[in-house]
C-alpha cells in the first residue's frame, strides 16, 4: 500500500498572504504525454482541502502542476497589462520515493519560485 502523497499551497508574496481561489491542475507526465489526474482550488489558507494526489492514487514518476495564477492576479487587482508576465505557471517535478511530497508556489505578479517542502 502506498504511503506517499502530494500536497501544495500558494503564497502571494506581494501581499504576504495565502492565495485563495487559485485553480490547480495535476498531470502525470510520460515523455511528451500529459494526462490530467486531479484538479483543485486553493482555500483561504492557500492550500487544497485534501492532498492533490492522495495515498491511494500515489505512484512515483514525473508530474506537472499547473497553477492558474493569472485568474487570481486579475481578481486581486495585481494583473497589470495583458498579456500577463505570469498566467499559467507550470512546475514539472519527479517523485522517486513513496513518501510525502510538498510542492508550493510562491507567487507575485512578476516572479515565482518553488521548492520541495515538508
Amino acid at each position: 500500500m502506498a504511503q506517499g502523497f502530494l500536497t501544495t499551497h500558494v503564497l502571494d508574496t506581494a501581499k504576504g498572504l495565502p492565495a485563495a481561489g487559485i485553480k490547480i491542475a495535476l498531470y502525470a507526465v510520460s515523455g511528451n504525454s500529459h494526462r490530467k489526474i486531479a484538479e483543485a482550488v486553493t482555500n483561504d489558507d492557500g492550500r487544497t482541502d485534501t492532498p492533490i494526489l492522495p495515498s491511494d492514487q500515489f505512484k512515483t514518476g514525473t508530474y506537472e502542476l499547473i497553477f492558474f495564477a493569472g485568474d487570481y492576479l486579475r481578481a486581486s487587482g495585481q494583473a497589470g497589462a495583458e498579456p500577463l508576465f505570469l498566467d499559467q505557471v507550470p512546475i514539472r517535478f519527479g517523485m522517486s520515493e513513496d513518501t510525502h511530497y510538498h510542492v508550493p508556489l510562491l507567487l507575485s505578479p512578476h516572479g515565482m519560485s518553488t521548492y520541495r517542502g515538508s
